[in-house]
């Protein structure tokens, strides 16, 4: 009960982090870079604390794996913040939750997993909810920046894919491991971007700000990761996948409750069609494989 209470707890912060971030007066990329270093001090910090060993020999074994992995964690967060910033959380969030998705599709290429016919479903049925959530059926009124930010939610989505797919080819590391490594190398990719993109001279952050981005980095990075790992371990895969989508519907009923946000009768359509297909095949997948889901969550 302890790990499913740790599990969920995790969820329901990684859900409320775009309230957070819609209250951060800084460009998306400052905020990632902001999130890694706070995220990968706290980390590094409780791992002290827990007198948590390293392995030195699995990094270097896994150094560019953690590397590229790094990179795209620190672009997709830029990515998921932009996507807030240009459309509603829920909408945001629900491209993001293509992620699953992709990972099917590309498993076959990359993988030589192989292409079932109801992955194929969930994935048919899952492009075409994310169709209804674009609204490009037509009906209601399109805007600029909405279509903006469903561009770069499906662009996080595919780096988060990605982030999935390359952490299938670890060898002898563990989640936290990795995740620490990869949280610190996003934060020195993202360091000369945001150099070579902004204007940091003139950059200033006020309280709110301040405590909102230390909220993102200890509570929402650090603290929730930390409470992940602890609790995936020993869980069974199935009740890991079935929990993750608790992330999703915090995100959606946090949004319309504090915010008022809104999903047209489409949109709602499409949002039943994409976690209820991605949720299928994860537990499903789960269940058949008999394995627990590695790797850190972005």
């Amino acid at each position: 009960m302890k790990s499913k209470l740790k599990n969920v707890t995790a969820m329901l912060i990684f859900g409320s982090i775009g309230l957070f971030v819609k209250s951060i007066h800084l460009s998306s990329s400052e905020i990632a870079l902001a999130r890694g270093v706070i995220g990968t001090i706290v980390l590094l910090t409780a791992g002290i604390l827990l007198k948590y060993k390293i392995s030195i020999k699995a990094l270097k074994k896994n150094l560019w794996l953690l590397a590229a992995s790094g990179a795209a964690i620190g672009f997709n967060w830029i990515c998921l913040f932009q996507s807030y910033k240009y459309t509603t959380i829920s909408t945001a969030t629900l491209c993001y939750y293509l992620a699953p998705v992709f990972v099917v599709a590309l498993s076959p290429f990359l993988l030589k997993e192989k292409l079932t016919i109801s992955k194929g479903v969930c994935i048919i049925l899952s492009l075409f909810g994310m169709a209804l959530v674009a609204d490009v059926f037509g009906g209601y009124e399109k805007s600029p920046d909405n279509m903006l930010g469903i561009i770069f939610g499906i662009s996080a989505a595919i780096l988060y894919a990605g982030v999935i797919l390359i952490n299938k080819f670890f060898k002898e590391i563990t989640a936290m491991e990795s995740t620490t490594a990869q949280l610190g190398i996003a934060s020195v990719v993202l360091l000369p971007y945001v150099l070579l993109t902004e204007n940091v001279s003139s950059v200033t952050v006020g309280a709110e700000s301040l405590v909102m981005l230390l909220v993102v980095g200890v509570v929402h990075t650090g603290f929730a990761y930390l409470i992940y790992f602890s609790s995936v371990s020993e869980l069974k895969g199935q009740t890991v996948a079935l929990f993750s989508y608790i992330d999703p519907i915090t995100a959606i009923v946090l949004s319309t409750l504090i915010l008022g946000e809104e999903m047209n009768p489409f949109q709602a359509a499409g949002a039943v069609l994409i976690l209820g297909s991605t949720l299928f095949s994860e537990v499903a997948g789960a269940v058949k494989k008999k394995e627990e889901p590695t790797g850190i969550r972005c």
